[in-house]
């Protein structure tokens, strides 16, 4: 990974190796090219309903308890964790959207953030590639929501005005972003070791309601990590708070059908 992304960076910057490339990092003068390391390193693996069971979660047991509990404020926050290309906080939207008789009067916002500011330039233009919607994305969606152009499929704007996309790295102080109702933090806690994730499993349940519903990756857990979640009981990488104020999160019942089914139907290249 390193050799794959030393050529363009030191090229943009002047340098000629990894070793001067390090040097000028360690000495923290030049933020640009800090940036541009950053940026180089982190993995930007992303698509439409990624794996379907969190979405189908979201749908069909989630969002149900989380409107019945919020009835009398009318607020719901969701926030998108190293959302990269906007591929997650948009599949979001667009259930939200689907749902939008249920939450005619409500205030809903989705706040995406990621430490990348070029895939969060992505992610706010709402273009995506012809490969990058049949990744996942079922046709009758890809019809509703986006619009084509020569460059690409463009999401429709009311989905990207849902959005809020901001540059954030998930070690830094968490408190000016409010406190949520859902937080989607998949497939990020990977690259960390123990004791940092214990710290940023912490510091995210300090920003969520005493009810508030967490989702990891499905190479994701808390245990054994962190005591501030526990597993919702049959429903893998969705956790609940382990506040004595929080309420108990339940499957649906068998009557619900999941929300979001594989469709068969793709969009042809």
């Amino acid at each position: 990974l390193l050799d794959s992304t030393r050529v363009p960076v030191a090229r943009a910057h002047g340098l000629k190796s990894v070793d001067d490339i390090a040097a000028e990092v360690r000495n923290g003068r030049n933020q640009r090219l800090m940036a541009a390391v950053v940026e180089a390193m982190t993995t930007n693996e992303s698509f439409f309903f990624r794996d379907i069971k969190p979405f189908e979660q979201f749908k069909t047991i989630v969002m149900p308890q989380l409107l019945a509990r919020r009835a009398a404020t009318k607020q719901l926050r969701i926030w998108s964790a190293a959302c990269s290309t906007g591929q997650e906080p948009y599949t979001l939207a667009m259930l939200l959207t689907e749902a939008s008789a249920q939450l005619q009067g409500w205030r809903i916002e989705i706040i995406g953030t990621d430490i990348a500011p070029g895939v969060l330039a992505k992610a706010r233009a709402g273009l995506y590639s012809q490969f990058e919607v049949q990744r996942g994305l079922p046709v009758q969606m890809l019809v509703k929501h986006f619009s084509q152009k020569a460059e690409g499929w463009e999401i429709a704007p009311q989905l990207r005005a849902m959005i809020n996309f901001r540059e954030f790295n998930l070690l830094s102080d968490m408190k000016p972003l409010g406190t949520f109702d859902v937080v989607f933090c998949r497939n990020v806690l990977i690259y960390f070791d123990q004791p940092t994730k214990a710290d940023v499993l912490s510091r995210i349940r300090e920003r969520m309601k005493d009810d508030g519903i967490l989702y990891l990756g499905g190479a994701e857990t808390v245990l054994g990590v962190s005591e501030a979640f526990r597993p919702v009981t049959a429903q893998r990488g969705l956790y609940a708070t382990t506040d004595a104020a929080g309420a108990v999160w339940h499957g649906p019942p068998d009557r619900v059908r999941p929300a979001v089914q594989p469709s068969a139907a793709r969009v042809s290249p």
